[in-house]
């Protein structure tokens, strides 16, 4: 295996898993407990 084609392995492997972590953090299962913890620091004991 060439190096190039390594290179490009890793780029595709880390553009999908970019891909996937913006899909995890922006679907409609995940709003709920991020904005919880978008208001915790105005939480007040």
């Amino acid at each position: 295996m060439e190096v190039n084609t390594l290179r490009a392995l890793v780029t595709v492997v880390s553009f999908a898993t970019f891909i996937g972590i913006v899909w995890w953090a922006w679907s409609r299962r995940r709003a709920d407990d991020f904005s919880q913890a978008a208001n915790l620091p105005f939480e007040q004991d």
